[in-house]
């Protein structure tokens, strides 16, 4: 219990650091031309600031267009600004309707990232050419190494050079940013941070943050402190386990007795915890407006949990964790 509560004490107070002072709210939200924006964290070593709440981009790629238009247009009224997607969402749809919906009119107000699946150099410039054309943009605010998975992979993507094309990409001006995605393995991630210990070039890590992962091959425990060492900016996923929180999901033909989410705790609890570590932003999926609406109000309800408050929550579902099926995406070595 000592070291949790050392740990989560101490992710607390990294927290504050990435919130923005309270002093530039004191008249009231951030504002642009389409109204409030959410409250903003800093992004790493960016000098960026983020809204604390993003919009997935997997479920854009799937859902029917009239709902992705709806969840694009919801989201930009409840003040998000960050939009995340992938080339292989859809694939290809989610960049096509963001490309749509998105771009043509609020280019200029929002901060866009694609993922690459790719394995090869090759491979990898074709998606960036591929994405910013399907995203009708000339570039990106970030570009992500997506999917890491075992420390093998990692090997395997810098051997034949894929982080050499985003370090092109962004001495090109194509690439604001770059970064590395993954969710199976931590391990994976800590091989990636090492072969790049000695550089600048890292700038965010989207990894599984949610309150099982602390006692579930933990990417926040195993990854997380690195990150904050060295001023990376973390984009939260998977913070309901993929919908796994809840007692079904139809896409996955997921069913349980014993969902997380109520029987244990709350949306809001499950969120405010997320929101209470050092994360730049959480990216949520939703198909339907009223899911983005609803993750909306929680941010704005957001108050830090307390250490305590945090403890108890990892606690109520350590069983469930420990039971490794709700982080189904986890591939935990035998």
């Amino acid at each position: 219990m000592t070291d949790r509560r050392e740990f989560l004490k101490t992710m607390a107070a990294m927290t504050a650091a990435i919130s923005l002072p309270s002093a530039l709210y004191a008249n009231g939200a951030q504002r642009d031309k389409l109204g409030e924006i959410l409250p903003l964290r800093k992004l790493g070593n960016t000098g960026l600031n983020i809204t604390m709440l993003g919009v997935g981009g997997y479920h854009i790629g799937w859902t029917t267009e009239r709902d992705a238009q709806e969840v694009i247009e919801a989201a930009l009224e409840g003040g998000i600004r960050f939009f995340d997607t992938a080339e292989q969402y859809g694939p290809g749809t989610s960049e096509e309707r963001y490309g749509k919906y998105l771009t043509p009119k609020y280019r200029e107000l929002i901060f866009l990232m694609t993922k690459t699946l790719g394995r090869t150099a090759k491979e990898a410039q074709q998606h960036l050419d591929d994405s910013l054309r399907r995203l009708n943009t000339d570039y990106l605010d970030l570009w992500q190494m997506h999917s890491l998975t075992t420390p093998e992979d990692v090997n395997s993507r810098m051997q034949e050079k894929v982080l050499d094309v985003l370090i092109r990409a962004k001495e090109s001006g194509k690439v604001k940013h770059i970064g590395f995605t993954g969710h199976q393995n931590p391990f994976a991630h800590k091989r990636m941070l090492e072969l790049t210990r000695d550089t600048n070039l890292i700038d965010t890590v989207q990894m599984p943050v949610n309150v099982l992962d602390q006692s579930y091959f933990s990417f926040t425990q195993n990854v997380m402190p690195e990150l904050m060492e060295r001023n990376i900016g973390v984009l939260a996923m998977k913070t309901l386990a993929d919908g796994r929180f809840f007692a079904t999901k139809e896409r996955a033909n997921w069913q349980t007795d014993d969902p997380v989410i109520p029987n244990y705790i709350s949306m809001e609890e499950a969120l405010h915890f997320v929101w209470s570590l050092p994360v730049s932003t959480l990216i949520t999926g939703a198909e339907k407006a009223d899911y983005i609406r609803d993750k909306v109000k929680m941010a704005k309800s957001f108050i830090k949990l307390s250490e305590d408050e945090r403890i108890a929550l990892v606690d109520k579902v350590k069983d469930k964790a420990l039971a490794g099926t709700i982080e189904y995406f986890k591939q935990k070595p035998a």
